[in-house]
């Protein structure tokens, strides 16, 4: 710095800047307090509103009146449920059903469906309610293993009341529904017996799909069709010869008999079963008259060589193991002797076989109506 420098009246921009520097400073700091009161201010009353949103949001005090169903959608979220009730007149805000769902874990679960509600619940209640399945709105058909095609379709249209038209259509079309290619067409032992529950509007079309989809499952699931090449059978094959064990004998033996039907096959020998002569008739005979016997239908064992020409029923898991698994053993006969217990003797011996049989009417006789 210069001597004329600190001798002028006039002081340098430096020394001006650092001069004024305590009032700037000031100003700063009360800018800087104005802005924190304002901000506390804001969030003083921002914050209620807030927090009312959630914790202080409309509800009603339950338990609620009336009834109204509500239809969740595969996907919904709680914000979309939440909504649908608040239009439905379930709950009385969605902000108020999402604050009790963060508080129930459980809400996680809800699942889709249609479900029986009340109106004008409280939050929390109607979370618990459709975490209830009992308030789920479904049509559940009891499909046992060993049914035909038929009786299944009669089980669908009492069930649902869906005419029998729309499961023939939707039958008709079973290729375009999941039907196996090996079935070649035919539908008979592909409707996989189990339960099923069907929500509302649930078409005929949707109710064979899923039946088959069932069936395609399983078959998955013990990989039916490399182990049946394994045994130098086809996938149908073995569904068939399942069909047969369903009506033939307890699940207890249905490996014995699935042995008999390979021992009769590999001698040859006609199976000679009365299920696939009755199914041909369209009977279910528990004795079969020598007239019937003598009829000649593609599915008459007595007359006919080999296999029936398609299932004729549809097996269950139990009877799918079975014929691919049977039990080793010599036999070619066998009897259930008592109706009620379902004992079942096997023999390769056919003198062994008449003396069961005669076991087997004296069995009849002694309980009338049982056999007839």
């Amino acid at each position: 710095m210069s001597n004329l420098d600190v001798l002028s009246d006039n002081p340098s921009p430096a020394s001006n800047e650092s001069h004024r520097a305590p009032r700037n400073s000031k100003r700063s700091r009360l800018r800087y307090l104005v802005t924190v009161f304002g901000v506390i201010l804001a969030l003083g009353l921002l914050a209620p509103r807030a927090i009312s949103m959630f914790s202080s949001a409309p509800d009603f005090s339950g338990p609620g009146s009336g009834s109204v169903q509500l239809q969740i959608e595969p996907g919904a979220t709680l914000a979309k449920i939440g909504n649908d009730l608040k239009d439905l007149g379930v709950v009385a805000s969605v902000d108020g059903f999402i604050s009790a769902a963060s508080k129930i874990p459980e809400s996680a679960n809800i699942s889709p469906g249609s479900y029986n509600l009340l109106k004008e619940m409280k939050s929390s209640d109607a979370i618990l309610a459709l975490l209830d399945p009992a308030n789920r709105v479904v049509t559940k058909v009891v499909i046992p293993e060993g049914k035909r095609t038929s009786w299944t379709v009669a089980a669908l249209v009492e069930a649902t009341g869906i005419p029998a038209t729309e499961f023939e259509a939707a039958l008709a079309n079973a290729n375009n529904l999941g039907l196996p290619e090996y079935a070649d067409g035919n539908i008979e032992g592909f409707l996989f017996p189990a339960t099923y529950e069907f929500a509302p509007g649930t078409t005929a079309t949707q109710m064979i799909t899923a039946m088959l989809e069932k069936f395609n499952s399983e078959a998955v699931r013990i990989d039916l069709e490399a182990r049946a090449k394994a045994m130098g059978k086809t996938p149908y094959e073995i569904v068939t010869i399942a069909s047969l064990l369903e009506v033939e004998g307890h699940p207890r033996d249905f490996t014995k008999v699935a042995q008999v039907v390979y021992n009769r096959l590999a001698e040859p020998m006609r199976l000679q079963f009365d299920s696939i002569v009755n199914y041909g008739l369209g009977k279910t005979d528990v004795i079969l008259t020598t007239q019937l016997l003598n009829t000649d239908t593609p599915y008459n064992s007595y007359l006919r060589d080999g296999l029936p020409p398609t299932p004729i029923d549809g097996p269950g898991a139990q009877a799918l193991e079975a014929a691919l698994n049977p039990e080793p053993g010599d036999w070619l006969y066998f009897i259930t002797v008592d109706l009620n217990t379902q004992e079942t003797k096997f023999t390769r011996s056919y003198s062994d076989f008449l003396r069961y049989k005669d076991e087997f009417l004296a069995f009849c006789d002694a309980n009338v109506g049982v056999c007839y």
